[in-house]
């Protein structure tokens, strides 16, 4: 489906619409996931058809250049040949064949200047042809590098993304943080409790507990000791 779309709307419109299509079904390039990297080995598969393409155009321009020099450099063996005929012929007193060559000479000059040219152009073409199809490999090289360098970053960023999952889904920092909360909650009710516990004590009522706990262990002493002394006395034997 793909490669009909790039045929009828052209590689450039048609990865528009590819891009489009997969923007609406929720991957879009931007987000810099598998979509990306999918997109990005498509788009240097399709710069590296481009490049064997016009390597093979150069090639076809090359081959018709030398076949224009090879022509033009026939003619030029022409043009000497013709020239020797020429004075051949005249030496020998041959005045037709004479003229036959020298015309043929003077017709074979007149188209050389074109043909020279002819080929200079070509040769120019076929050079910035070749120029261009290095700094394209050459590119190309960059791109095939910067591809397994985006593969390394996908991969990474893929591990990334899990570490994070795992972090957030196995976090216990939230939890540390609400046990401190309660900890602190709790702390802060006790010491409430134990104040609001002091302020309802009558203090008076409090001294005259404590009175009353010191009379009683005075009594409590006293007792004690009073039936100490009282124990009956051993006789000696």
């Amino acid at each position: 489906m793909k490669k009909a779309v790039y045929w009828i709307m052209g590689e450039r419109a048609g990865r528009t619409i590819v891009g489009i299509w997969n923007w609406l079904w929720g991957m879009p390039v931007e987000s810099g996931g598998k979509v990306a990297v999918a997109v990005a080995e498509e788009s240097l598969q399709s710069m590296q058809e481009a490049v064997q393409k016009l390597a093979a155009a150069v090639a076809a321009q090359e081959g018709a250049y030398k076949t224009a020099k090879r022509k033009y450099e026939a003619k030029i063996t022409e043009s000497k040949t013709l020239e020797q005929q020429a004075m051949i012929a005249q030496r020998s007193g041959n005045e037709e064949a004479a003229r036959m060559a020298m015309s043929k000479l003077i017709q074979t000059e007149q188209i050389l200047p074109k043909l020279e040219e002819m080929v200079k152009q070509a040769e120019t073409s076929v050079k910035a042809s070749k120029d261009r199809l290095n700094r394209e490999r050459v590119k190309l090289e960059t791109y095939k590098s910067d591809m397994q360098n985006i593969k390394d970053m996908s991969e990474v960023n893929e591990a990334l993304a899990m570490i994070a999952k795992v972090n957030n889904e196995f976090d216990i920092g939230s939890a540390k943080s609400d046990f401190e909360k309660a900890k602190s909650a709790v702390e802060r009710r006790n010491l409430q409790t134990e104040a609001l516990a002091e302020l309802s004590e009558n203090p008076a009522e409090k001294l005259q507990a404590e009175i009353e706990n010191m009379t009683l262990d005075d009594e409590v002493a006293r007792r004690l000791q009073r039936l100490q002394d009282s124990k009956p006395k051993q006789l000696p034997e």
